[in-house]
This record gives structure tokens, sequence and C-alpha cells, in this order.
């Protein structure tokens, strides 16, 4: 016997004994529970992908905080290699100075970029609408003449 998309048996009457609005009927029932199920389906399958996201972004997180703590020993071996040639304070300034330099021109950079990206709206898309209303309006007037 054959089953509806819901596992419930379908009654073995032949469709050509139906009336059009059971025809109908049993397409709407159908359809609602293929969607639903393609819905369910689609929440499983969101889910499983962010519980991966969010591991792998858990990994980033870890990968830079061991980053963090490799800098920091290269810091120090830094520091103790340009110690051997002037004073240990004055090799930490310097490499403190060096750091702030490259922190400054980071955050210059960024900042230019910010201000690229500012206001968040969609330019291009907002000039292709107007241009698409603008057309419509042609072909409009053109349709009435």
């Amino acid at each position: 016997m054959a089953q509806r998309l819901d596992g419930r048996p379908v009654p073995a009457t032949d469709p050509h004994d139906k009336s059009i609005p059971e025809l109908l009927r049993e397409l709407a029932d159908e359809t609602t529970t293929l969607v639903r199920q393609e819905l369910d389906l689609a929440k499983a399958e969101m889910a499983q992908k962010g519980k991966e996201a969010g591991l792998g972004i858990g990994m980033f997180g870890a990968a830079g905080i061991v980053a963090l703590f490799a800098l920091g020993c290269f810091t120090a071996c830094l520091i103790a290699a340009i110690g051997m040639a002037v004073q240990v304070w004055l090799a930490a300034l310097i490499v403190g100075v060096v750091y702030l330099a490259i922190a400054g021109v980071v955050a210059l950079v960024g900042k230019t970029r910010l201000q690229e990206g500012m206001p968040p709206k969609p330019d291009q898309t907002i000039q292709t609408v107007k241009e698409d209303v603008q057309w419509a309006k042609t072909q409009a007037k053109s349709a009435r003449t």
C-alpha cells in the first residue's frame, strides 16, 4: 500500500473516482506536509552547521590566544637580543615604540577602511533599483502612447 509523505497510508481508491475538491484537498495536505518536512530538514541542517561553525570559531579563538603567547615569547627574545647591544630597559623601549608605530599604522588603515564602509547601505543596489524604476516609468509612458 502506498504511503503519504507523513507516513500515513494512502487509501486504495482510484484518483479518477474522487471529485476535484477532494483531489485539491489531498494536494493541499500533501503540499503542506512536504513543506513542513522540508522546513524541519532545513532547521536540522542549519543547527548542525551552526554547531560546526561554533566549533570552528572556538578553534580560531584558541589559535589566536596561542599566537598571542608566541608573540610575547618573540618579544622577549627580541628585547634580549637588542639588550646585548644596549641596556635592557632601552631595548624594551625600542621594541615598545616599534609596536606602537605598527599599531598606529594599522589603526589609521582600519579607520580609512571603516569610513569607506559607512554608512552601511548598498549604494550600488540603490542606484540600480532607481534605474529600474526609471526604466519601468519610461516603458509605461511609451505603452500609453
